[in-house]
């Protein structure tokens, strides 16, 4: 406020040394004035907004009560979405994907077990490299708190019931925030579990939760690949709080996504040792998992590059090998991701088949690149022949179960509703039941399989 009063009188100088005389220019000057002050108006009500984080904005219903808890719905005016088939109009419905319809012997929600990501829907801002983050949810408080923490899950929720889904994704520092130590942050993320607990009922369950081993500086050169013996250690302590708390939401998979596990130059980098400790690592997993019943499948998430210039997982075949070379084969399966398929230099479908005929198809991140932009843009997949493609690889290997279809996607940086979460979620649902539709045809018709058998 006292820098944008200092702004104004600034611009006022000028007017102040005009000297009197011409009644021409005490008019314009009269004119500028005028214009002068509704510019300064802006500019300090742009300065009493920005002074204080937006909260539980009136305008859409809902408020904050004295206690800071949110009140009413978060996203009011969004009915639970429902099919009405390809000729409806309406944005906020299903046109292809009908939970409850059979398809080659299986409901179409079993054949997809469409899941949520927590972090892209929830966390997602808009930023990017080149720009500062476009979206402020209207539950945001403008902080990282226990309580807004928990604000979020109810949101989650809420949106979750919404879209008819019964699976959702996290990272465990996304769910909740960091402490000072590791035993205030494990507290911060109970607390958080526990509320996730009671919301999710007896129906919504975590398709897979895993721990966030990649933004913190302290694994900058990687964490179970870190040349700091303290930092694999605080790595392995945070994946077993991860495994412990998915383990007790009832998720049913575990994700592995080492996106530090990996160099950005072999000429300081000892490749052997850093593999053997990533075994090491992921064998440890496995037997705590054991120890403590947790029966859900351990998944491992190939990517080649991003943020490492080169990563170890580089793609299905790379991480199969891994896999088989430290007899690991029975403990993990994988988790495709399509845009990482691309990054390989792959097709989705291409990653999907090599890791089905391995007996290694776990689940899929559903998402899509761009073949102009050569990064992790995270799209929904909304191409209907690559989704027939996907879905083809889905139906061979009888379905995903216990894995499913996670929407590792994110909105565009310049959708800015949240009815544009909806939007893309359904779009993606849309998509991939359509591909589905679409496999059945061919395997009904028969000719691709005849094609394929005459030609060996």
């Amino acid at each position: 406020m006292y820098i944008s009063h200092l702004f104004c009188l600034e611009l006022q100088k000028p007017f102040q040394s005009v000297k009197r005389g011409s009644l021409h220019v005490m008019r314009e000057m009269k004119a500028e004035k005028i214009l002068l002050l509704l510019v300064c108006l802006n500019v300090v009500s742009f300065a009493v907004i920005a002074g204080s984080p937006p909260t539980c904005p009136a305008d859409l219903g809902t408020e904050c009560s004295d206690s800071g808890e949110w009140e009413g719905e978060f996203f009011p005016g969004i009915p639970k979405i429902k099919y009405e088939g390809p000729s409806s109009k309406n944005r906020l419905a299903f046109k292809w994907y009908n939970a409850k319809e059979e398809i080659l012997g299986k409901k179409m929600k079993d054949w997809m077990r469409f899941s949520v990501a927590f972090w892209h829907t929830f966390r997602g801002t808009g930023g990017d490299p080149f720009g500062a983050p476009t979206k402020y949810w209207p539950w945001e408080d403008g902080t990282n708190s226990v309580a807004m923490a928990k604000r979020r899950m109810r949101a989650n929720f809420e949106f979750i019931n919404k879209l008819g889904v019964d699976w959702w994704c996290f990272h465990d520092r996304d769910i909740a925030p960091d402490g000072k130590t590791l035993e205030e942050t494990n507290a911060n993320l109970d607390e958080v579990v526990a509320l996730a607990k009671e919301l999710q009922g007896t129906k919504i369950r975590p398709l897979w939760g895993t721990a966030q081993l990649f933004s913190h500086p302290r694994y900058m050169h990687g964490a179970a690949t870190s040349s700091e013996v303290g930092v694999y250690a605080y790595a392995a302590a945070q994946v077993k709080k991860a495994i412990e708390v998915t383990h007790y939401l009832g998720g049913e998979n575990y994700v592995f996504w080492g996106g530090r596990e990996g160099y950005q130059t072999l000429l300081n980098t000892d490749m052997g040792r850093e593999l053997d400790h990533l075994a090491s690592f992921l064998g440890a997993a496995v037997a705590y998992k054991k120890k403590i019943g947790f029966n859900g499948t351990l998944l491992i998430e190939p990517k080649p590059q991003e943020p490492t210039k080169h990563q170890y997982d580089w793609d299905a075949a790379t991480t199969a090998n891994f896999l088989r070379k430290y007899d690991l084969l029975g403990e993990f399966k994988l988790n495709i991701e399509c845009n990482h398929a691309t990054l390989s230099g792959h097709s989705c479908h291409h990653e999907l088949e090599t890791a089905r005929i391995n007996g290694l198809l776990g689940n899929i991140d559903a998402n899509t690149g761009d073949p102009q932009i050569g990064w992790d843009t995270d799209q929904f997949l909304t191409d209907i022949a690559e989704a027939t493609m996907v879905m083809l690889s889905v139906v061979r290997n009888g379905g995903l179960a216990p894995g499913g279809f996670n929407f590792d996607a994110k909105l565009r940086r310049e959708s800015t509703d949240v009815e544009d979460l909806f939007i893309a979620h359904i779009s993606g649902m849309d998509t991939l039941a359509r591909g589905l539709r679409n496999v059945a045809k061919l395997i009904e018709d028969g000719s691709l399989a005849e094609l394929v058998s005459k030609r060996y």
